[in-house]
């Protein structure tokens, strides 16, 4: 992409992120309805996958209930595009004022305090982005990201998450091994568990019944130094006037010698955040791209 594409790309991106940081979340939020009513519509490939994934995890579930998770699900996540300005454009106490209450903060900051380091899991579920914002507001951290191929973008994106502190590091071998050196300092580390890794970065275990691709650094990190592990999100309330946080606790199966056993549990932690607000969960993605026997999922 040239220098001349690069910059009106981004200027367009960045008026969108300002317009939609003055406009009130209930609208963004009404906003967001309106547009998914109008994908359900058509044939596109965020409601055809949607749809699969859905009817893959809840088979059970009937024909009307799975389209109105399709039609929940595209709503919330067209709700975080939305959302993306208040996140990155407002000044912190403005974006961290978004959280109306919470739950299982006080525990992930006794265990920073520990100084043995702190793992966390930022499914993507509900608002990612403020979730990380408001639990690392007073804590030393690093998260790992993918990098846009837009130079100017993905300088916003730096400049906007490390406002409160926050180290990005790239999804690669350079940031991993920065990550690594931060666990091993007690800080805190995040991930998102739900993102399909390359080939030499996961195992196949179940998700929803289903046999899904999940990583294994987070695993292999624990193996190597004593940690705390945590895993949440930030749930939209139902006034969609704001959020509410919530931090738990990783079960003790993950530190598990057995690698499978320890995968397993990061994707339970998973479907737990999933079972409080499922038409929040990102279920466009296509999380079965990889399948045991290569076959085609999508």
């Amino acid at each position: 992409m040239s220098d001349i594409a690069q910059t009106i790309k981004f200027m367009v991106f960045r008026s969108f992120l300002w317009i939609t940081s003055v406009l009130p979340l209930s609208f963004l939020y009404a906003l967001a309805g309106g547009l998914s009513h109008l994908i359900m519509l058509f044939p596109n490939r965020s409601r055809d996958t949607t749809r699969k994934n859905l009817m893959a995890c809840f088979p059970l579930y009937g024909e009307a209930k799975i389209s109105q998770l399709v039609r929940l699900s595209l709503r919330s996540t067209i709700a975080t595009m939305l959302e993306m300005g208040k996140a990155w454009l407002l000044p912190m106490q403005d974006t961290l004022a978004l959280v109306k209450n919470s739950e299982g903060v006080d525990a992930l900051n006794d265990a920073y305090l520990s100084n043995d380091g702190v793992i966390l899991f930022a499914p993507h579920i509900g608002n990612w982005e403020i979730f990380g914002f408001y639990v690392t507001k007073t804590l030393s951290s690093s998260f790992l990201y993918q990098p846009p191929k837009n130079r100017k973008i993905n300088d916003m994106i730096l400049k906007a998450r490390s406002r409160g502190g926050v180290e990005l590091l790239p999804a690669n071998r350079k940031g991993v091994s920065k990550l690594v050196a931060a666990l091993k300092r007690g800080n805190l580390v995040a991930m998102l568990p739900d993102q399909v890794p390359a080939d030499e970065g996961g195992v196949f275990v179940d998700f929803f019944g289903n046999s899904a691709f999940t990583m294994t650094l987070a695993s292999k990190l624990a193996a190597k130094r004593p940690c705390k592990v945590f895993y949440g999100f930030a749930k939209r309330d139902a006034s969609s006037k704001g959020f509410k946080v919530i931090v738990k606790e990783l079960d003790s199966s993950f530190f598990s010698e057995d690698i499978l056993e320890s995968v397993q549990t990061i994707n339970m932690a998973v479907e737990d955040c999933i079972r409080e607000a499922p038409e929040q969960y990102q279920w466009e993605y296509k999380r079965f791209k990889k399948q045991p026997d290569g076959s085609e999922f999508y």
